[in-house]
């Protein structure tokens, strides 16, 4: 493949990486086909195919750390996911974490969509803005109900909550910051179904 330029957009819209430009059935394609594979650490980003950063072990920690305590938490009918895909109309962006609605065999055949994923979290270091502008901008449009940055380098959890939807510029219209001596709210479907410490989702 030959890799493109940036799309001509506002150049803090998008991060500085390459990109290669294709559609998701074209990648679901190319993914059966076993033309890319999970080794090639490609995402799939507003019809953009990008590499992913490396993950270091913080990062790893803290996946584990939020799988296990939402696992922990979760009532019947919702299953946790790490790394896995979300297909939206244009991306496929594969979260940190992500709180599937629904029972795991429903999924055999196809990844979680939108209204399958009542919370995305994405643990961010090096990736921090883009995932406070490019994927932020994918889940709102997706009208994912809620989004949290895990922003490990300044200890915080970002809560975005209220997508626009498909709109001209999709975004969040409500964030609230949690920090480590913060309980954090566990919300699926205007529900709390637990507060987990700041603290201990850490690294």
């Amino acid at each position: 493949m030959t890799p493109l330029l940036a799309p001509p957009i506002n150049e803090l819209t998008y991060p500085p990486f390459q990109f290669w430009r294709i559609t998701v059935a074209r990648y679901h394609e190319m993914l059966e086909a076993g033309l890319l594979t999970e080794n090639d650490r490609l995402e799939l980003l507003e019809g953009y195919l990008i590499e992913k950063m490396t993950v270091n072990p913080p990062h790893s920690f803290t996946t584990d750390q939020i799988r296990d305590e939402l696992m922990a938490t979760l009532k019947s009918g919702y299953f946790v996911k790490s790394q896995q895909p979300i297909t939206t109309d244009g991306s496929e962006p594969e979260p940190d974490v992500i709180v599937v609605q629904g029972n795991k065999r429903d999924f055999v055949n196809r990844h979680p969509q939108p209204q399958d994923v009542p919370l995305v979290i994405e643990v961010s270091d090096s990736t921090l803005y883009q995932d406070q502008t490019w994927k932020k901008r994918i889940y709102a449009q997706a009208s994912i109900a809620t989004y949290w940055i895990v922003n490990l380098s300044e200890r915080q959890i970002e809560v975005y909550s209220q997508p626009s939807g498909p709109s001209d510029n999709p975004t969040y219209h409500q964030l609230i910051t949690y920090r480590e001596a913060d309980e954090i709210p566990v919300i699926l479907n205007n529900q709390e179904i637990a507060q987990l410490s700041v603290r201990d989702l850490l690294p």
